[in-house]
This record gives structure tokens, sequence and C-alpha cells, in this order.
């Protein structure tokens, strides 16, 4: 099994850098107005963040990482020092908070309300070679019918290979089985987002205009996150690192385990934004291939019509199509995926292929 990335350690690739430390982590919460930034940056700034995965440090898992991985026979030199740190220093309420670490809040000069936050993922290596699947609470998309037994199952994976080198994770088909299945990474945050105006930090959980836990899994590295600005600073955050997820995450989690991420914090104003996307309401992707706009809902078929509202709004005002063709584009050429459909809002997107109008 590889070594782990402790906090520090192995290659930084900004000047910037970020570790989780328990004053620089919110859990189950995210920020909000009032909160004060742990880092301040000029517009354009490349940042090295360790993030940290919740899995392992939850109270039905124990709250003893060292224990808990030791379990599956991860020894105590490859669990992360700031996972320990913050499982034996801070606390959160189950009751009233969600389950996700986010670090931050990071203020980017020059960002005012109306703005979109431009985030590009630049690299993301697993800080460990094992990540966790989760089934709990009857939770995920067949609450009732799973988890079967116990209130909590954990399926551990391993990473297949030496990290930052790896391209597949492996898992058992049965408990205490041969890890016999091999699936591909492919590492991105299902958590980045802004914060939100007044002095009520949100739920981590639920997804919204913010971001926040969006679990878009095609956030991957050098991809880009368009976020509406809705306080000065924009007062980033980013958490809930993945290695693989599948459309839906239908059990209730991904392949949940840390990562470095750098990241790329930089300010289009509301004048290009507008110019751009028009009225941007809610986060929008960007990759090499495609746009992608979100719909959210508790409700999913309404999240299909918010995404589908929103595609067809990008596609007048990115390639000046009337509401009527945009419409039929649509239909004709473009894949509305569901994002997730366990975070309490439900999320899709859309992959407009920008090629298409080359």
């Amino acid at each position: 099994m590889s070594h782990a990335l402790q906090p520090g350690e192995g290659h930084i690739a900004s000047e910037v850098y970020l570790p989780s430390d328990p004053g620089a982590v919110f859990w189950g919460r995210l920020p909000c107005e009032t909160d004060e930034p742990v880092l301040t940056i000029p517009d354009g700034t490349a940042v090295t963040i360790d993030t940290l995965s919740h899995e392992g440090l939850l109270e039905d898992q124990g709250s003893d990482p060292v224990a808990f991985f030791g379990g599956f026979g991860v020894p105590a030199s490859r669990v992360l020092d700031d996972a320990i740190l913050l499982a034996a220093t801070r606390e959160r309420d189950p009751q009233t908070d969600g389950p996700h670490v986010v670090t931050g809040p990071i203020f980017v000069e020059g960002a005012e309300p109306g703005d979109l936050l431009k985030i590009t993922v630049l690299e993301a290596t697993p800080r460990v070679p094992y990540g966790i699947i989760s089934n709990r609470h009857g939770r995920g998309a067949l609450p009732g019918e799973y988890p079967q037994g116990p209130d909590t199952v954990s399926v551990f994976a391993a990473v297949d290979g030496e990290l930052g080198a790896a391209t597949h994770g492996t898992m058992p088909r049965v408990a205490g089985g041969e890890h016999s299945v091999r699936l591909p990474l492919a590492p991105f945050l299902g958590i980045m987002g802004v914060a939100v105006a007044g002095d009520e930090r949100p739920h981590s959980v639920p997804p919204g205009a913010h971001g926040g836990n969006i679990d878009i899994n095609l956030l991957t590295v050098g991809s880009t996150l368009y976020l509406p600005v809705q306080v000065r600073g924009a007062l980033a955050y980013v958490g809930d690192p993945h290695f693989a997820q599948g459309d839906g995450e239908v059990s209730l989690t991904a392949m949940e385990a840390s990562l470095r991420v750098t990241l790329r914090f930089e300010v289009v104003t509301a004048a290009e934004a507008e110019l751009a996307f028009g009225a941007l309401v809610g986060p929008l992707a960007e990759t090499s291939e495609y746009l992608v706009p979100t719909g959210m809902s508790p409700d999913l078929d309404e999240a299909v019509q918010n995404c589908v509202r929103a595609a067809i709004a990008l596609l007048q005002a990115r390639f000046g199509m009337d509401a009527a063709h945009a419409y039929a584009y649509l239909s004709a050429a473009t894949d509305f995926n569901i994002s997730q459909v366990v975070d309490l809002v439900k999320g899709v997107h859309a992959r407009i292929r920008v090629g298409d109008f080359a």
C-alpha cells in the first residue's frame, strides 16, 4: 500500500498552500457572510489545498480514524494526521449538522455580489491509497430497502497503484472478499462553493445557488466551475473529495477519500459574466468539451426543468439562439445527467457540446 500524503509533505504545486488545520475547516456547515476568512488572495491566484474526507471521522464509524481504517488493515502511519487531529479536537452535532469537512473560507480580492467566481481545477492528487463508499441512515436512492442489516455499511476500496499515478480503484464483490472489481478513478471535489449572505451557516448537504455539495463528476482536472458571488470577497471553500463517483451517487456516497488539489480563483465581473453566460442564477461548469448548466430542486422533475431553463438561457446568451431553437437543439443533441439524488436537493446537469457551435 502506498504512503499517505501528510500535511506539508510531498509535492505542493503553488506558492500558496492551505492545509486543513482544525482552525481552517468547517465540519457539517458552510461559511456565511459573517465568517472570517482563513486566507486572503489576489484575483487570479492558484492555491494548493489539502482537503479531508469525512469518512472514518463520523460518530457511527467510531470517531477514531486510526481504529476505523485499521479495521481494514490500514497502518496508523497511512492515516492522515490532519484527519486524526480534527476527529480528536472538533465536534459536530450529528442531529443538526451535515457530515462534510470543508476548507476555507478564502477571500478573493475584487469579488463583489453580481460577479462570478471562476474556480479552475489544476491538480487533484489522492492523499491516501484507499477510500470508503457508504450507505447509512436509511438514505440513498432506495431508503427502506438499504442498508440491509446494520445501520451503516462502509465498503473499503483501495487504490491500485502509487499515489498520483494510479488510474483505478479496487473493491470486493462480497464483504471480506478479494478485491476483484476494478473501477476507474476520476478525482474531483464534491463541494465547491461561495458564502451565502447573512449570518446563518448553511447545512453542508443540500446544494444551491451558492454551489456547495453539487457532486458533478465532470469537475476533474482541467475543468472550471463558475459560481454567482453572494458576498464581498466571495468567501470560497472546497471539500467532500472523491476519487470516483457515478452519476446519481445512488447509495449515498461516492468513493470518498482525501485529495490535495490546486485551484485557480478568478473574478469574472458582472458585465463580463452577462455577455458570456447571460443571467446565471446557479453553478455552471465548463470542460474542454462541454458547457454544463445545472438545475436543482428537492423534486427531481423540477430539477430537470430548472436545468432545461438554464440551458436555454445559456444558449441564448452564448450562441445567439432563440428560445424555440435552443429547446429543439437540447432535445436532439444534449444529455441531461442526474448529478445526485441523495443530497436532499437533487441535482441535474446538462452537457452542451461547444464544438457544435464552432
